[in-house]
C-alpha cells in the first residue's frame, strides 16, 4: 500500500536553518516538508539544497525579510490558487495539489501581545485571518489537507496551564473558538487529537526565554495538521519532532509529521 508523509515547521528563517532541515529530511524521511516564517523571497530561497535532500520540487511564496511559506515535495507539484486570507497580502497561504491531494499551507498571524481587536490591530488582523479561513473552506468536498503555524493551541492540554493562559493571545477563548469554527466549517480532522488522547498534554512551540525548555516545559501546541476525512481515516504514524528544540540555535516550533495511505 504506497502512502506519503508530510511533516509541517514553522523553521524561523529556512536559510539560516538549512543545515537543520537537511539533517531533519534524513532522519524523518519526509516525501514533503511545509515551512512557514521562511523570511527570504523566492529568488532568495536555497533550491539546490532542497534538490540535494531529494526533494527536488519546491513551491515558494515569499517575501522580503518577514514572513513566507513553500512547499518542497519528492514528488511533482501542481500550484492551485490559494484562497485570500490575508487582507494584508503577506506571504501567508500558498495551495498546491500532490497526488491528487490539495496541499494548504498557512501561516496564521501571531497577533501581538494584547487580545483587543480594537486596541491592537495585529489581533484584529488574526481574527480576520480566522474568519477568512472559515469562508474559505467551508463545504468543500475532496482529499485535502491544511497544515502549518497556525498561532493558536486550540484545547486545554495543547497548552503548558490553561488557566494562566486563557487571557494570553494564542489560546484566548476568541481565537480558539474561531479556529474551531474554521476547523468545522471545512470538515477537517484535527490529526493529531485523531492520533493521541484528548488529555494528553501535546506541544510543539516552546520560548526562546526558557532557559532550559526542557525542564520548564511551558509549551503550547501551535503547528498543526488537519485532514479531510477520506484521508485522516487512513493516517498513522503522527509524530512531534521536539528532538530539533535541542539543536544549535533552533527555531522555536519543531516538526510535525503524519503518514498518509494513497
Amino acid at each position: 500500500m504506497p502512502h506519503l508523509t508530510l511533516a509541517t515547521w514553522n523553521i524561523n528563517s529556512v536559510r539560516l536553518r538549512i543545515e537543520q532541515v537537511a539533517h531533519f529530511v534524513e532522519s524523518a524521511k519526509p516525501d514533503v516538508l511545509c515551512l512557514q516564517e521562511i523570511k527570504c523571497r523566492e529568488a532568495e530561497f536555497p533550491f539546490n539544497a532542497f534538490k540535494a535532500m531529494g526533494l527536488k520540487h519546491v513551491a515558494v511564496s515569499g517575501q522580503k525579510g518577514w514572513h513566507g511559506v513553500a512547499i518542497a515535495s519528492r514528488h511533482p507539484i501542481e500550484p492551485i490558487v490559494a484562497p485570500e486570507l490575508c487582507r494584508h497580502g503577506e506571504a501567508r497561504a500558498q495551495a498546491v495539489q500532490i497526488k491528487g491531494i490539495e496541499v494548504h499551507n498557512l501561516y496564521v498571524p501571531a497577533g501581538g501581545d494584547e487580545p483587543d481587536r480594537e486596541a491592537n490591530p495585529k489581533f484584529d488582523h488574526k481574527l480576520d485571518f480566522l474568519a477568512r479561513m472559515h469562508t474559505s473552506y467551508a463545504g468543500l468536498s475532496g482529499p485535502r489537507l491544511l497544515v502549518g503555524d497556525l498561532n493558536i493551541a486550540p484545547g486545554e492540554h495543547d497548552v503548558w496551564s490553561h488557566k494562566q493562559l486563557l487571557d494570553v493571545v494564542s489560546h484566548t477563548p476568541i481565537e480558539t473558538t474561531g479556529l474551531e469554527a474554521a476547523r468545522a466549517a471545512g470538515g477537517f480532522i484535527d490529526l493529531a487529537r485523531a492520533h493521541r488522547p484528548a488529555e494528553e498534554k501535546l506541544f510543539t512551540w516552546w520560548s526562546y526565554r526558557s532557559a532550559d525548555w526542557r525542564a520548564s516545559n511551558r509549551g503550547r501546541r501551535l503547528d498543526h495538521i488537519w485532514a479531510s476525512p477520506d484521508l485522516a481515516g487512513g493516517s498513522d504514524r503522527y509524530a512531534i519532532h521536539d528532538m530539533t528544540r535541542d539543536w544549535d540555535k533552533p527555531s522555536d516550533h519543531v516538526p510535525v509529521s503524519i503518514r498518509l495511505k494513497l
